[in-house]
């Protein structure tokens, strides 16, 4: 079942994209996966501290993924190839991924 509604959210993105495609970025930067998981944690669970835990984490792990959407278009309009800029966004975001860890770690959140 989580399989098949995950499935079926990435194929609407997917074909809403290729006709709309702001609608498509618009559908796909709503936090729908986000807000399955959390359904399926407490309606499996009923662990409202691992609730609180993933939905806190979420948004910190949202975080450094953001400059990525930015950098890929941004490369792509200078003539870099969609997977070489896909890589380099990829890259990046486990850089940030990693610094701020780090820094959170210092303020004492351990993610």
């Amino acid at each position: 079942m989580k399989i098949a509604v995950t499935a079926i959210i990435v194929v609407i993105v997917s074909e809403t994209s290729k006709r709309l495609p702001l609608l498509g970025s618009l559908i796909a930067s709503l936090p729908l996966i986000s807000v399955l998981g959390m359904i399926w944690i407490f309606n499996e669970t009923k662990d409202v501290q691992r609730l609180i835990t993933h939905a806190e984490g979420t948004f910190w792990y949202v975080l450094p993924s953001l400059p990525m959407f930015l950098l890929m278009p941004w490369m792509m309009r200078k003539g870099v190839s969609f997977y070489l800029s896909l890589g380099t966004g990829i890259i990046v975001t486990v850089l940030l991924y990693v610094i701020m860890t780090k820094v959170l770690a210092r303020f004492g959140m351990n993610l």
